[in-house]
């Protein structure tokens, strides 16, 4: 499997010798992102490919936990981003974020009190609550005694364990090797958030981590679902976690591109599609999803939350505008354009776009690649909305707990409303209808909504959910 191909992640090869699955278009490359191009005809589909269907969700998100709260907090605009005294002693320009606020209580639901007892990796806290919430959610056993051989998971993560390492750093450095104790490795390796998971869980199909910037929660679910089609698990649990604290902000803070005059008035601060954003603020927590097969799901009689018809994920190569920081949009539009024709739909169909969207100047262009890849007039063009206006960029967790955030939309019925961004910013004005941007939560029932991610290192991942 190679998901950072230029094609479409799903080619299949059919079980049968004689079927023949056609290549995928060649897609024109847009020179102006004004440029309106027609939409992606639909992809063949192999006989032999399984459908995927999401059947539990978790999440920690920096305004909620837990999936019913987090829904009702997502409906009504509730802003997870507070001032942290810990980052003004630090003498930090920002210091605002989005944290989870989780009780020893609640730790206790999911941890021993051995694992609590030198536990300093908030990742892998955040990350515990919302796969094991996700699969309980599924209806499926927490502490099976054999294998499941079926079930695996994907979950990712930007970097685990920093204040660990920092605890460990000074205590090599004072000479106390003898004294890391026995979790210092598991707690800082990048795999440490599945392996807490599996020892829970059981799982014996791939059990691994990813880690792609800002792109790692789409591209989990997409190398879930990747597996689970392709018939090589019946299901996976797929998400990402992404730490808290000074150790992880810190370098965004020194690059200049956080907001640096909300520190009195945080919830404030994050305004995606803004004319006033002024950068975006850092976040954490945890997004999760079981996915599995649509037989495997109504054999078992599951909840069905959505469809995922498809997705891509590529780089733009850090090419032709893009860099470290920066997107190639060429790269952005072909992803979307790719998603769309390897999810069997066509551009029309979509009802929203849960866009990256991180409120800094990017906003803009980041709805110009909308506008040309999709290829539909301005009075066409879907809903869109960011999750990062009541969250912040929770960074390697934001993928995963959007796509909770989009599939909460597809399953409940409605369309939260956008955050902070009563001040349209005038470039976004003339490309799109303002009413396409809600400022407040509307009853709606979407039948189909895409989601991208696009992060440091010139990388993309998009993908489709739909009502099923």
């Amino acid at each position: 499997m190679n998901l950072s191909s230029n094609h479409p992640p799903n080619r299949l090869v059919s079980k049968s010798p004689h079927l023949q699955v056609s290549p995928p278009p060649s897609f024109p490359v847009t020179k102006s992102p004004r440029h309106q191009v027609s939409p992606s005809p639909r992809r063949p589909v192999a006989p032999s490919q399984n459908r995927v269907v999401i059947t539990g969700m978790g999440v920690v998100s920096p305004n909620a936990i837990g999936i019913s709260d987090f829904s009702q907090a997502i409906r009504t605009g509730t802003c997870g981003i507070r001032f942290h005294q810990e980052l003004a002693d630090l003498n930090f320009a920002c210091q605002i974020g989005g944290k989870p606020e989780i009780p020893d209580e609640k730790l206790k639901e999911y941890f021993t009190s051995l694992q609590l007892k030198d536990l300093n990796a908030s990742g892998i806290k955040y990350g515990v609550i919302a796969g094991i919430d996700a699969w309980k959610n599924a209806q499926l056993p927490v502490g099976k005694a054999t294998t499941d051989y079926n079930s695996g998971i994907v979950f990712g993560t930007g970097i685990s364990g920093v204040d660990k390492f920092r605890e460990a750093i000074l205590k090599i450095d004072a000479g106390n090797v003898r004294r890391l104790g026995s979790t210092a490795v598991t707690q800082t390796m990048a795999s440490g958030i599945s392996a807490f998971l599996n020892e829970k869980l059981g799982c014996g199909n791939q059990v691994t981590t990813n880690s792609s910037a800002c792109t790692t929660g789409t591209e989990a679910i997409l190398m879930g679902y990747e597996r689970i089609k392709n018939g090589q698990a019946k299901r996976m649990l797929v998400g990402s976690a992404g730490d808290a604290g000074p150790y992880i902000w810190g370098g965004f803070d020194a690059l200049r591109i956080l907001p640096r005059k909300y520190n009195d008035d945080p919830t404030k601060a994050s305004r995606p599609m803004s004319a006033t954003a002024a950068g975006f603020v850092p976040g954490s927590g945890a997004g999760a999803m079981v996915l599995e097969s649509l037989e495997s799901a109504k054999k078992r009689g599951a909840t069905i939350y959505a469809e995922i018809l498809g997705g891509s994920i590529n780089s733009g190569g850090q090419r032709n505008g893009g860099s470290m920081t920066a997107a190639n949009n060429e790269a952005v539009q072909r992803c979307i354009k790719e998603t769309i024709w390897s999810s069997g739909i066509r551009a029309e169909e979509i009802d929203a776009i849960n866009g990256h969207l991180t409120a800094t100047g990017n906003d803009p262009v980041e709805i110009e690649n909308w506008k040309a890849a999709l290829g539909l007039e301005r009075k066409n063009f879907p809903f869109i909305n960011s999750l990062k206006g009541m969250t912040g960029h929770c960074l390697s967790a934001a993928g995963s707990i959007e796509s909770v955030a989009a599939v909460l939309q597809i399953k409940e019925g409605f369309l939260f409303g956008n955050s902070n961004c009563e001040d349209m910013h005038p470039e976004i004005e003339k490309l799109i209808l303002l009413e396409k941007v809600l400022q407040k939560t509307i009853d709606f029932q979407p039948k189909t909504i895409i989601k991208a991610s696009f992060g440091f290192g010139d990388v993309n991942a998009c993908l489709v959910f739909r009502r099923l």
